[in-house]
């Protein structure tokens, strides 16, 4: 609730201070009433309502963390290049550091390679349109995905999770206590202190040219809910736009610039919470038996 009350502050001051706008002119945008009571943000809140039940039978089901982080800590010690506490001695403020950076970094790292897969491969992207099936941008479009995204990501976190600190228990012994571990919650706590709220939301704050080559600003990763044709699959990044600029999906943004979200083939923009829930695994059954009748012609031609 705090974040989100910040990420109010902030856009009030980005529409008074930069963009000049009047007070009642950035009440009215700020709580824009045909934004927050939209059909597609009717079906964001109700989305997050099921995905917060749903979660409560999935959770239990999924590897834990600290499942993942044992096995790597013992197969560490199957390998001699580098003995377990061999680094114990070193300054707890550099460890406390090194481990902040280094969770944040390889966390945004994997969530940057999940999200382009979610839509370069067909089958995940039947999953992940849900999510891009918005037509409207609130601060609750975050949470507008489909469960089966929701279980990918959370074992992606389990297992980047689980292998930075497996790493450094091992090599840093009980200096790597739980002080140590919590101390990456600055990171993320800086992150969403800076508007991060604001990704999925109407307001348009960007950042200077050369800052959205190194983060993602919230305009930019509007951009990337953008239809227009010169914004497929760009602007992957969470936090760190260095992916982007590094793997040629960097687009910078363009404030002036009117965006229209949602998904190109209009068949696909219904926002019947039956059809998201269900229409993924349609397709891909669909698509499955396509792939299987193919391949049996092209065996058969082959005889």
């Amino acid at each position: 609730m705090g974040y989100v009350l910040l990420s109010v502050c902030i856009a009030y001051l980005w529409l008074l201070f930069i963009r000049n706008m009047s007070l009642k002119d950035a009440n009215s945008k700020v709580f824009n009433r045909k934004i927050f009571f939209s059909k597609s943000a009717k079906v964001d809140y109700k989305i997050f309502i099921i995905n917060r039940l749903f979660s409560l039978f999935i959770s239990p089901l999924l590897i834990t963390q600290i499942a993942i982080a044992t096995l790597i800590f013992y197969i560490l010690h199957r390998q001699d290049i580098v003995h377990s506490g061999q680094f114990s001695d070193a300054n707890e403020i550099f460890v406390i550091a090194f481990f902040s950076v280094s969770m944040f970094i390889f966390d945004d790292f994997t969530k940057y390679f999940l999200h382009r897969w979610m839509h370069r491969l067909p089958v995940l992207w039947a999953f992940h349109k849900v999510h891009h099936s918005a037509e409207t941008m609130t601060p609750i479009t975050v949470y507008r995905v489909h469960p089966a995204e929701g279980i990918l990501y959370g074992l992606r976190s389990a297992v980047t999770q689980g292998f930075v600190i497996s790493t450094f228990v091992f090599a840093f012994g009980n200096i790597v206590d739980l002080y140590t571990i919590v101390g990456v919650n600055v990171l993320v706590f800086c992150f969403h202190v800076a508007g991060s709220n604001l990704r999925h939301s109407h307001i348009n704050i960007s950042y200077w040219r050369w800052v959205e080559h190194i983060f993602i600003s919230p305009a930019q990763h509007q951009v990337h809910h953008s239809i227009a044709e010169e914004h497929y699959d760009k602007n992957f990044g969470a936090a760190l736009a260095i992916w982007d600029w590094l793997f040629c999906s960097l687009h910078v943004s363009d404030i002036e610039q009117e965006l229209k979200y949602g998904l190109v083939d209009s068949s696909e923009t219904s926002q019947n919470l039956g059809n998201m829930y269900f229409n993924p695994f349609r397709e891909i059954y669909t698509k499955s038996i396509k792939f299987i009748q193919s391949t049996n012609i092209y065996w058969l031609a082959k005889k």
